[in-house]
């Protein structure tokens, strides 16, 4: 775990609770009549703020050269946890955020606690063209009074990645449809999912999968309840559901499955062409990380990656973005429309194409440019990408995201990992994890 990383999330948890009250200060017009719509006569700047690889930042200059008038400002943070911290921190002060946020499916818990400081895209046609993206992707960005805060961006279902190169040295099936029924097909647990491991680690002597807080972070998604319950309440002491799974993650950790990476990092790209680990889970926006990392490391689409239509314990959702418009914005309609087309089929498809982002439009997802072929799916060995993640998508249900989710991912489970990773049992991190809930007086 990054200390200073560490620092400024419990920097924003410390100042968490002001948000609300700060909320109703945010100032900035939110009303479409008040504004001019933007022209070469009446230029206009939207400052935009994303995270990780979304895929949009091809689309800023085709929006500007369709909308004479608007030069756009584009900021991409790293990581979205990073990006939250960004957002607490700006969203306490009530100064400094952009025209247009990117907020990530974990963060709702805290967004939607404050959800008048953004601006009611209903007010910009978002009731009208609601039906465009997946229902449940709309409920998510939908407050307690019915006001929609923000357009959907991607979603995240999840397959494996894996080394077909690797798989092959171990003795295990390599091929994409043999790897689905080698994980058990529609019924992949995780159980089977720590065996493979097993047999693979014995036969290869490496790791199988690149660190165990990703794993843990796919499990807890999974669940009908995660962090919390639907109630709002906490949902982690008592839970055996939950406990159950990382007694799992843990035998899987001490029987040296996990490579221990750094998350986000993996040796700057080098751990996924030198054999350090052979698996991961992947979301649909995860294949453009793997493939910039890869290619940072000088590798390429020979580097043996491919993706698989399987994952233990069946569908699963992890992230999805939506963008929202600050009520701080000097702009709100320009910046609801510029957020409505970057959501846009069209523009959903290209992003697809772009990071593998996999689309919560409808229309997008049955396009040609997400189910037929293109650089992405070159690069993971020809996989019909667009057509798993569509397979993998049914099924999925938006899990409730508590005030903070992100904060006991990251800051109470984000550590807990590692020190699985480090030789730690599993219970002494169990418990190492309870504490820094409890030090932290997280509810």
């Amino acid at each position: 775990m990054d200390i200073s990383r560490t620092s400024r999330i419990a920097k924003a948890v410390a100042v968490a609770g002001s948000l609300a009250l700060l909320a109703t200060g945010c100032g900035g017009s939110n009303n479409a009549a008040d504004e001019q719509p933007a022209s070469a006569d009446n230029p206009v700047t939207l400052t935009v703020t994303t995270f990780g690889t979304m895929g949009l930042d091809a689309l800023y200059a085709k929006y500007e050269s369709q909308n004479p008038g608007v030069k756009i400002q584009a900021t991409n943070i790293d990581t979205g946890g990073n990006a939250l911290t960004d957002w607490k921190t700006k969203q306490a002060a009530g100064a400094g955020l952009p025209d247009v946020q990117a907020v990530e499916e974990g963060w709702l818990g805290q967004v939607m606690a404050v959800s008048d400081s953004f601006a009611d895209l209903r007010d910009y046609g978002a009731g009208e063209i609601s039906s465009q993206w997946v229902d449940w992707k709309v409920q998510q960005a939908t407050d307690d009074e019915g006001r929609i805060i923000g357009y959907g961006t991607d979603i995240g279902p999840m397959g494996l990645c894996y080394n077909a190169d690797l798989y092959k040295k171990a003795g295990l099936p390599s091929e994409r449809d043999a790897v689905v029924e080698l994980f058990g097909g529609d019924n992949a647990t995780w159980e089977k999912f720590v065996d493979v491991g097993k047999d693979y680690v014995k036969a290869s002597d490496e790791a199988f999968y690149d660190q165990s807080g990703f794993v843990w972070n796919s499990m807890v998604n999974q669940l009908g309840e995660g962090y919390y319950k639907a109630d709002g309440t906490l949902n982690i002491e008592g839970n055996t559901q939950l406990r159950e799974r990382w007694d799992l993650l843990a035998d899987a950790a001490s029987n040296g499955l996990s490579s221990g990476q750094t998350q986000w990092d993996w040796g700057k790209g080098q751990a996924f062409i030198d054999g350090s680990f052979a698996t991961m889970p992947c979301p649909g926006w995860m294949l453009g990380v793997v493939k910039g990392q890869i290619e940072g490391a000088g590798g390429d689409a020979a580097s043996g990656w491919d993706f698989a239509d399987v994952f233990p314990g069946g569908p699963a959702n992890w992230g999805g973005t939506f963008l929202t418009v600050p009520t701080t914005s000097e702009h709100p309609a320009e910046a609801a429309k510029l957020a409505q087309w970057l959501t846009s089929a069209e523009s959903q498809a290209a992003a697809f194409e772009e990071a593998g982002a996999f689309p919560s439009s409808l229309e997008a997802q049955q396009s040609e440019a997400v189910t037929g072929a293109n650089e992405l799916t070159k690069f993971f060995n020809d996989a019909p990408i667009g057509t798993i993640l569509a397979s993998r998508a049914e099924g999925v249900k938006a899990q409730f995201k508590g005030p903070n989710d992100s904060v006991i991912q990251e800051q109470v489970f984000g550590p807990a990992t590692i020190a699985l990773d480090s030789g730690t049992d599993g219970q002494s991190a169990w418990n190492d994890a309870l504490s820094t809930l409890k030090n932290l007086d997280i509810k």
